[in-house]
């Protein structure tokens, strides 16, 4: 096993005890034609938003640029799914569906191999340093075959997400996440006059509030 191996097995395959249909590897593909611009919203979202560690950016040595998730811990294949679904509802709203290539979907584990050479192009796929990723908009590929130790190094910069993590992430992707914080508070029929500060420390300390208004109130709180 050379290092490029052994960095994508800490990363993303199953430990040999994982029972059947359990992965450790989520990917999120944009393509025909790739964007990094939109793609880079779910990059940056999810580390800002979720505090989920950096995903491997790679090219998909056809007409897609790709985000994989690594997964600390194996999950079944509806709930990697499911955290995807979530997560192009999120940050890629606006996209068509027919775009977005979740992999695994929620019935098989269709995940693609990086490096690999198309066999009718003879490009290659290839994981990317962010900085890199914009220029390969336009072509989504590498010429040749990438260094197995450039590729390593890459990989070696990365953390896979805790199951603690895994569970915020998909509590903060729910529907419920996207209630508006006035909602946090019962209405009178009136219009108070309510001082804001006030206001958030009412929706942090109220326990009936869903965790990610209350996250969000704190966030606010801090910025005051």
């Amino acid at each position: 096993m050379n290092r490029l191996q052994s960095e994508q097995q800490r990363l993303y395959h199953p430990s040999a005890a994982s029972p059947a249909g359990n992965l450790r590897a989520m990917v999120l593909e944009l393509g025909d034609p790739a964007d990094w611009t939109a793609l880079s919203k779910v990059w940056r979202g999810v580390q800002a938003d979720l505090q989920l560690p950096a995903p491997a950016i790679a090219v998909s040595g056809d007409d897609a640029l790709q985000l994989w998730f690594s997964l600390q811990a194996p999950v079944g294949l509806a709930r990697a799914a499911d955290f995807l679904q979530r997560v192009r509802e999120r940050y890629l709203p606006d996209i068509a569906s027919k775009r977005v290539r979740l992999m695994p979907s929620d019935a098989a584990a269709d995940l693609p191999v990086v490096p690999a050479q198309w066999a009718a192009t003879g490009n290659w796929s290839a994981y990317v340093a962010p900085d890199l990723a914009p220029i390969f908009a336009d072509t989504p590929w590498l010429d040749i075959e990438p260094g197995a130790e450039g590729q390593a190094d890459l990989l070696a910069r990365l953390e896979s997400i805790t199951p603690v993590a895994f569970d915020a992430a998909l509590h903060l992707l729910a529907p419920a996440a996207h209630e508006p914080a006035a909602k946090a508070m019962p209405s009178t029929g009136q219009v108070p006059d309510v001082d804001p500060r006030r206001f958030l420390q009412h929706v942090l300390n109220d326990e009936t509030v869903t965790l990610a208004l209350r996250i969000e109130a704190a966030k606010a709180l801090l910025q005051r």
